[in-house]
């Protein structure tokens, strides 16, 4: 990254780890058992806007059982409580950071245990890879071995990924276990995000979370869903976006227009991601940036 435009970009990385760095900052104090998930949403989003950024996509907040995937609605009056994963994310231009951190409200010994091992795991792989020529399954193994030594399973059905402009999930993933694939990481933008469980490790599909992302422009006939497609392709681009944000500008009348709009093949709507047994899951991620002469962890 040593051309001009290349160094714009670095400095717009840069730039979107910061602002969820100050985030992490802000925001914890902030989360307690019983503060609504709406609440906590929308302040983590208003403070990305106020830094200088856009979120990268909703801000999930996953309570014990439900790994990923659950953002809050327009009229969500779900209070945090339990094991709560707290996961977002800036972007700058398209360029992303992507964190996440869980937060024991129940002052529970064995949420704090499986905290502990997605942290630890984390921290791990990531010494891994500043360590030099990391590979997918290699971080894959120090995930799963350091997860299994705390007594817990990674799960096996969740990795992280490689982003780019406007692309959350691009190119590479990242395995939470050995899953022998040993691809080099080039040099890129890199989220890495341990899911550590005390079930058997694996997530299935749950409900509707309202987390839509734009898989093609084709016009419906609806007005409402022409207004909201258009609305959709300005503001978010390729990028995860969810009911609440469509309803907070358009109004009420937008859930019609995104029922259309799913019904027409023009959005994909995400499932929450839930544990298969009903277990417990805690979540830590960071972003890291890969250069041959570093690595950068963005977010922390």
């Amino acid at each position: 990254m040593d051309s001009k435009k290349s160094k714009t970009q670095k400095e717009k990385i840069i730039l979107a780890g910061e602002i969820a760095k100050q985030i992490k900052v802000y925001i914890k104090p902030l989360i307690k058992k019983g503060v609504p998930l709406l609440e906590i949403a929308e302040k983590i989003e208003n403070k990305i806007k106020e830094l200088g950024g856009e979120p990268s996509f909703p801000t999930n907040l996953s309570i014990d059982n439900i790994a990923a995937h659950y953002t809050p609605s327009h009229n969500d009056e779900t209070l945090a409580h339990g094991l709560l994963k707290v996961d977002f994310g800036a972007h700058v231009d398209g360029w992303t950071s992507d964190t996440a951190f869980s937060i024991d409200l129940e002052n529970n010994e064995e949420n704090k245990k499986l905290i502990e091992a997605s942290k630890q795991a984390l921290d791990n792989a990531i010494k891994f890879v500043k360590e030099g020529n990391p590979t997918t399954g290699g971080i894959g193994k120090i995930v799963q071995e350091t997860i299994e030594s705390h007594g817990f399973s990674p799960i096996v059905n969740l990795s992280g990924h490689e982003m780019d402009q406007y692309e959350l999930h691009a190119g590479l993933t990242i395995p939470n276990i050995n899953d022998q694939t040993d691809i080099p990481l080039k040099n890129g933008l890199y989220a890495i995000e341990p899911f550590s469980t005390n079930g058997n490790g694996k997530v299935h599909d749950g409900s509707p979370s309202g987390i839509y992302a734009l898989t093609n422009d084709k016009m419906p006939r609806s007005e409402i869903a022409r207004d909201v497609l258009e609305f959709i392709i300005e503001k978010y681009q390729t990028l995860p976006f969810c009911s609440r944000w469509v309803v907070n500008v358009l109004g009420t009348k937008a859930l019609f227009g995104l029922r259309q709009l799913e019904d027409n093949g023009n959005l994909h709507n995400f499932a929450q991601l839930v544990e298969l047994k009903g277990s417990k899951v805690a979540q830590s991620e960071n972003t890291i940036l890969i250069e041959k002469e570093c690595v950068i962890v963005t977010t922390e």
